[in-house]
């Protein structure tokens, strides 16, 4: 006992005294300290009192899928600041592959008695995963915010980036630069930003005059590996222009017209989506969709923090604007693509590639080799 107040009072910086009448329900203490020294105990791990057990942590789970993505980084900074000035403490519960799940996150989490939660993309956005630890949630009335869309039958209010808008702008950005033959690497077929980002692309295609076809659609994981493995696909199905779901699958697309000898973007033009950090660093700068991020995960502490205040939280969807940014991963299409059809545009990557591989050995001539004599 005497361990615990010893730790409870250094780590909120107030007297064993005023621990040990928080913990008896003696008068005498701020109800700031107080809510300082609960938050202190379920922090620390140790169990609250009985006669406190009814009352809910002033913690807020955010179960983010990942850290190597920045753009989930990114969110989880703004998201704990503003929590932080709400008087919250966030609890960062990060998936690792074949580490703790998101159903024991959420039973963690539920153990401590947390005030809310906030996903930051998960499996709500995919339509063949496991939900029920969502709808845990929504039995124990624990407010939830999403940030991203999520599959249908989760009335949870949302905040996500306006998929339909991002698509638009990146493909007319790559079409006004005489790109004809665009490809697009999205997500898992279950993936519902991914659907609507592949339904903006088609709708688009359709207004400026040209078609999506299957052959340059391409699912993959949200990683750089990923990313290149798809868009090496594309690249052998004519593409001049390559729209991504995220920047890590944006830079996978940069490595695989590297490793063929194309050139980005004299070649190959790649959009990537989200902005996040770094993206300007990179050979060449991304040209990328911004996502508001700031504006998204300041919305989404306010919709909780008026969930935990005991305001009704209707499952509404707010969107926010993309903004395309416009930097080195983007250019006119090659000229021999916009004169030629598919196969002369397959031909030139082929033998830019050819180039590339025989200069590496020394190898390289333009002209027929003479039938070998004996």
């Amino acid at each position: 006992m005497t361990r615990r107040l010893a730790q409870v009072a250094k780590k909120v910086g107030v007297s064993e005294a005023t621990v040990s009448r928080v913990l008896n329900g003696k008068p005498g203490v701020s109800r700031a300290t107080r809510q300082s020294v609960l938050t202190a105990l379920d922090v620390l791990g140790y169990e609250r009192p009985t006669q406190l057990r009814g009352e809910r942590a002033r913690l807020v789970g955010l179960v983010l899928p990942e850290l190597q993505n920045p753009i989930f980084p990114a969110f989880a900074e703004v998201i704990g600041g503003a929590l932080a000035q709400q008087g919250l403490t966030p609890v960062l519960c990060t998936q690792t592959k074949g580490g703790v799940s998101e159903a024991d996150y959420v039973d963690l989490l539920l153990q401590q008695q947390v005030s809310g939660v906030v996903f930051a993309g998960g499996l709500f956005a995919q339509a063949d995963e496991a939900h029920e630890h969502y709808h845990r949630l929504a039995e124990r009335r624990i407010p939830v915010v999403l940030i991203n869309a999520p599959i249908e039958g989760l009335d949870f209010p949302c905040v996500s980036c306006d998929d339909a808008v991002a698509i638009e702008r990146a493909w007319r950005h790559l079409a006004s630069l005489g790109h004809q033959r665009i490809g697009v690497v999205m997500g898992p077929s279950d993936h519902v930003p991914s659907r609507r980002n592949l339904a903006s692309a088609r709708a688009v295609a359709s207004a400026t005059g040209g078609e999506l076809t299957e052959a340059h659609v391409e699912r993959s994981m949200f990683s750089l590996e990923g990313g290149q493995a798809a868009a090496s696909r594309l690249l052998e199905r004519d593409v001049t222009g390559i729209i991504c779901a995220s920047d890590p699958l944006a830079l996978g697309a940069v490595r695989a017209a590297r490793r063929r000898g194309l050139g980005v973007p004299s070649d190959i033009s790649v959009v990537g989506y989200d902005d996040s950090a770094f993206m300007n660093c990179t050979e060449p700068p991304l040209t990328t969709i911004r996502q508001p991020i700031e504006a998204m995960g300041r919305a989404a502490v306010e919709l909780l923090c008026a969930g935990i205040q005991g305001g009704a939280l209707p499952p509404d969807e707010l969107l926010f604007e993309p903004e395309l940014v416009v930097r080195g991963s983007t250019a006119q299409a090659p000229r021999r693509a916009r004169t030629a059809g598919p196969s002369a545009v397959v031909g030139a990557h082929q033998d830019r590639g050819a180039r590339a591989a025989a200069a590496q050995w020394g190898t390289w001539t333009t002209s027929t080799p003479s039938p070998r004599t004996t």
